[in-house]
């Protein structure tokens, strides 16, 4: 997968399309992120008396990765991304849009 935690996605698809959020989580064995702000469930929680209060809480559920795409920190659009080496040997991903590297270290 081409996307990494604390990348800036935007989602393509799906009832959240259009919004952009931080990755908080990637799941690559299901190929799924986590993306802050996107797809809220709902879940209902039993109190435990020394531990937690009960309620319903609102939290975050995991999405394909083929639904979003990396926002590129320097065009500021939505991009499909591309790998390449640099001469020292390094693979680093880059924006197809604009051509700029993407992983600055």
């Amino acid at each position: 997968m081409r996307i990494k935690k604390d990348d800036l996605v935007q989602v393509i698809l799906g009832k959240d399309k259009g919004k952009r959020g931080k990755v908080l989580k990637v799941i690559p064995r299901e190929k799924k992120v986590l993306v802050q702000g996107v797809n809220i469930m709902k879940r209902h929680q039993r109190p435990i008396p020394q531990l937690r209060e009960g309620g319903i809480i609102e939290r975050e559920g995991a999405i394909y990765a083929s639904k979003v795409m990396l926002v590129c920190p320097s065009c500021d659009k939505p991009t499909r991304v591309g790998l390449k080496l640099l001469e020292d040997g390094t693979k680093v991903r880059f924006c197809k849009k604009c051509g700029e590297v993407i992983d600055k270290a």
